[in-house]
C-alpha cells in the first residue's frame, strides 16, 4: 500500500471522527433542547396558575401582611400541584411569590426555575440548562354593591342565603376593595355604605348585619338596584375604581317600587306592592309607613291612579317613567289606573318590572356591571304576560341567552347564575365572584 493511500485513509479517519462528534452535537442539542422545551412549557403553566392562584387568595386575610402570605402559600400550593418535582428529570423550583400593594391595585409577581442536566450535549462543553418562567397578575380596584333579597319567599332558604352571602364576601379584599351590602324586600336597608373615601369594606359588620337578616315582604327589585347605584355614584368621580359591579340577588319577579301620591290620611312616600297591601316604608324590608298606611289588601280602594313617572325620592323627577306605552326594550304597557283590583296588580306589577329593567340599564350606562343571581323554581314560572322572573334578571344582567330586546354588547355584559336548589346557591355565587375577579384582573 503507497503511503499516498494511508494518507488518505488517514485522513478519511479524522474526517469520520469529527463528523461523529458534529452528529453527536447535533443530536445532543435536539434531544436536550427538545427536553428543555418541554420543561419550559410545564414550567410556564405552572407559574401562571400559581400567579392567578395567588391573585385570588390575596383577598383573604384582614391587612396586608396576611393577605401576602396567603397569595404565596397559594402561589407555592398552586405551582407544586402544576410542576411536578424531578419533571423529566429537571429540578423544578419556585424562586419567589412578590405582592405589590399601590392605590387600590394588587400585582403579583411570580417566578420560577427548574435546573436540568444534559446528556449529549456535554460534547459541546456544555453540562446543564437552566429553564425560567415569571408571570404577572394585576388586580385591579374593584367597587360592589352587593344586593341581597330578603323578601318573605325565601324564609325556607334563610339559612343557606346566610351562609351564601357570607362565603361570597369572603372572596374580596377587605382593604383594596370597596363594597357596599344592602337587603331589600318591600323596602331597601343598606347596611354597610360604600367608603367613599380610601378603600376597603367592614366585612366582619357585613357578616353580621348577614346573620341577622329576616325574611319578610314582596319584592322591590328596583329600589334595591336604585340604592345600589346611588352607592356606587356616591364616590368621586376622580376616585372611583376602575371596575364597578353591582350583584343582585333575588328568588321572584320584581312586585314593588315607591310612589308620592296621595294615600287618604298617609300623606307620604311608600312602597306599593302588587299584592295590594298598603304604603311600606321604602328603608326598611318590611314594615307600614303608619297604621293610617296599612289597608291589608284593598289598596285600590284608597289610591286611584299611578303618578307618571318615579317620584318617591324627588316628586319632580322624570326620568323613569311609570305609565308608559310598549317599546321595543320594554314592552309592557302601564297606565295609571289603579282604581280596581285587577288594573291595580296589572299596573303596579308590570310597573315593577319594566323600573328594575330601566334601573340596570341606567346603571350599565353609568359604566357598572350587573350580575344577577336567581333561585327558586318560581324563577321559571310563567306570569299573566307569558314572561318569567328569570328573563328579567337577565335582562338586568344584559347577557346573550336573556330576551333579544335587552341585550346591548356595547354596555357592560355581566352574569346571570341560576341556582335550582339551595345545594346550588353557594356555587352560583362562587361563579359570579370568579367572573368579577378575571374582569379585574
Amino acid at each position: 500500500m503507497t503511503p499516498f493511500l494511508n494518507r488518505q485513509r488517514g485522513a478519511v479517519a479524522i474526517m469520520v471522527a469529527l463528523s461523529m462528534l458534529v452528529l453527536l452535537a447535533v443530536t445532543g442539542l435536539v434531544v436536550d433542547a427538545g427536553m428543555a422545551y418541554l420543561v419550559k412549557a410545564r414550567l410556564n403553566a405552572a407559574v401562571d396558575s400559581a400567579a392567578l392562584a395567588a391573585a385570588r387568595a390575596v383577598t383573604s386575610g384582614n391587612n396586608q401582611t396576611e393577605q401576602t402570605a396567603s397569595a404565596q402559600a397559594a402561589a407555592r400550593q398552586f405551582f407544586a400541584a402544576n410542576m411536578p418535582a424531578s419533571y423529566l428529570m429537571s429540578k423544578p423550583a419556585l424562586l419567589g411569590t412578590t405582592v405589590t400593594f399601590n392605590a387600590g391595585t394588587v400585582t403579583i409577581d411570580v417566578k420560577a426555575q427548574a435546573p436540568m442536566a444534559v446528556s449529549l450535549m456535554q460534547t459541546l462543553d456544555t453540562t446543564s440548562l437552566m429553564p425560567t418562567a415569571a408571570a404577572q397578575t394585576v388586580r385591579k380596584d374593584l367597587d360592589m354593591a352587593f344586593v341581597v333579597d330578603t323578601s318573605g319567599s325565601l324564609q325556607p332558604s334563610a339559612a343557606t342565603v346566610r351562609t351564601s352571602a357570607k362565603s361570597f364576601l369572603n372572596k374580596f379584599n377587605v382593604t383594596q376593595d370597596r363594597v357596599a351590602l344592602l337587603h331589600f324586600a318591600s323596602g331597601v336597608e343598606v347596611d354597610q355604605p360604600i367608603a367613599t373615601s380610601g378603600r376597603g369594606f367592614k366585612r366582619d359588620a357585613m357578616l353580621s348585619s348577614i346573620s341577622g337578616y329576616a325574611f319578610s315582604g314582596g319584592t322591590s327589585s328596583f329600589e334595591g338596584m336604585r340604592r345600589a347605584r346611588d352607592e356606587l355614584n356616591a364616590i368621586p368621580t376622580l376616585s372611583r375604581s376602575s371596575l364597578r359591579v353591582i350583584v343582585f340577588f333575588s328568588d321572584g319577579a320584581p312586585t314593588s317600587f315607591g310612589v308620592n301620591l296621595p294615600f287618604g290620611a298617609c300623606a307620604r312616600p311608600g312602597a306599593l306592592d302588587a299584592v295590594g297591601q298598603g304604603l311600606l316604608r321604602l328603608d326598611t324590608e318590611y314594615e307600614f309607613v303608619s297604621t293610617a298606611c296599612k289597608v291589608e289588601s284593598e289598596a285600590w280602594k284608597t289610591m286611584k291612579k299611578l303618578p307618571k313617572f318615579y317620584n318617591a325620592v324627588d316628586p319632580a323627577a322624570t326620568e323613569f317613567p311609570i305609565v308608559s306605552t310598549p317599546t321595543a326594550t320594554l314592552p309592557r304597557p302601564v297606565t295609571e289606573d289603579i282604581g280596581s283590583e285587577s288594573m291595580y296588580k296589572q299596573n303596579v306589577s308590570r310597573a315593577a318590572r319594566n323600573l328594575a329593567e330601566a334601573m340596570a340599564a341606567r346603571a350599565r350606562k353609568d359604566g357598572i356591571f350587573v350580575f344577577t343571581l336567581g333561585m327558586g323554581s318560581s324563577l321559571k314560572e310563567k306570569n299573566a304576560d307569558n314572561e318569567t322572573g328569570e328573563s328579567i334578571l337577565k335582562c338586568m344582567a344584559n347577557v346573550a341567552d336573556g330576551p333579544s330586546r335587552c341585550y346591548d354588547a356595547s354596555k357592560p355584559v355581566g352574569m346571570y347564575c341560576y341556582a335550582a336548589t339551595d345545594a346550588d346557591l353557594t356555587p352560583c355565587f362562587s361563579k359570579l365572584a370568579s367572573a368579577i375577579l378575571r374582569i379585574s384582573k
